[in-house]
């Protein structure tokens, strides 16, 4: 028919999903923050960190946000530290790749409840870059299901 569009277009919405618990995406989307994110230049901004500054070479310290979590638990340096001691038990802790990993024999020490220090044992200006790939989880999480932790005994190789 003149005139009418004869052309079939799709119809409906596609739904694509992946309901493991063990997606670390699915995980990571909905139970964790980080302490930097990036701007639409890639300039570095606060998140869970209210401020992040070198002491010198080899000290940074980070200051959090007064927040919570999802599940209400305020957020706290000992969430921070935990979170830290938690990734620091996988030989890759970051899918993307291992240039994300904070130097072996980095420190992280709580100063208060709000301030949180990281020591390297060497300097490492990419370091608070790196801190957009840190994953801050509240310790329900990790004691629960914890990237496959719980249920596999670690949080590597079975994606």
């Amino acid at each position: 028919m003149k005139g009418e569009n004869t052309l079939e277009y799709p119809r409906g919405t596609i739904h694509a999903a992946d309901f493991s618990e063990l997606n670390w995406l699915y995980v990571l989307f909905n139970t964790m923050e980080e302490p930097v994110r990036a701007d639409r230049e890639g300039s570095l901004i606060p998140s869970l960190a209210k401020e992040i500054k070198w002491l010198n070479e080899h000290t940074l310290q980070m200051s959090l946000h007064v927040t919570n979590f999802h599940n209400g638990q305020q957020l706290s340096a000992a969430d921070v530290k935990y979170s830290y001691d938690e990734m620091q038990k996988w030989n890759a802790p970051h899918p993307p790749g291992t240039w994300l990993n904070l130097p072996e024999g980095t420190t992280c020490t709580i100063i208060n409840s709000n301030t949180i220090q990281f020591e390297f044992p060497q300097a490492d200006g990419l370091a608070p870059g790196k801190m957009r790939a840190f994953h801050i989880g509240n310790q329900l999480f990790w004691q629960t299901i914890g990237f496959g932790y719980a249920l596999k005994g670690s949080g590597e190789g079975h994606w």
